[in-house]
C-alpha cells in the first residue's frame, strides 16, 4: 500500500532525548492509518500500521 504522507504533522515521541537520539515520530492526520518514522533518517521512508495495530502495539508497549 501507498500512501503520501507529505502533508502530515508529524509527532515525536516523547520518550525521544533532548539530544537528537531514540527519535521515532508519527501522524494521526491520515484516517484508519499511523505512518511512523525514523527523523534521523527520514530519506529511508516510513512504516504504514493500521489504526488498531497501532493502538494494540502501544497497548503492549505500556504494560
Amino acid at each position: 500500500m501507498s500512501t503520501d504522507v507529505k502533508a502530515v504533522t508529524w509527532r515525536r515521541s516523547s520518550f525521544s532525548n533532548g539530544t537528537g537520539g531514540n527519535c521515532v515520530e508519527v501522524s494521526g492526520d491520515v484516517p484508519a492509518i499511523v505512518p511512523v518514522r525514523d527523523s534521523k533518517n527520514v530519506r529511508i521512508g516510513h512504516l504504514i500500521f493500521g489504526a488498531a495495530s497501532w493502538t494494540a502495539l502501544t497497548a503492549s508497549l505500556r504494560s
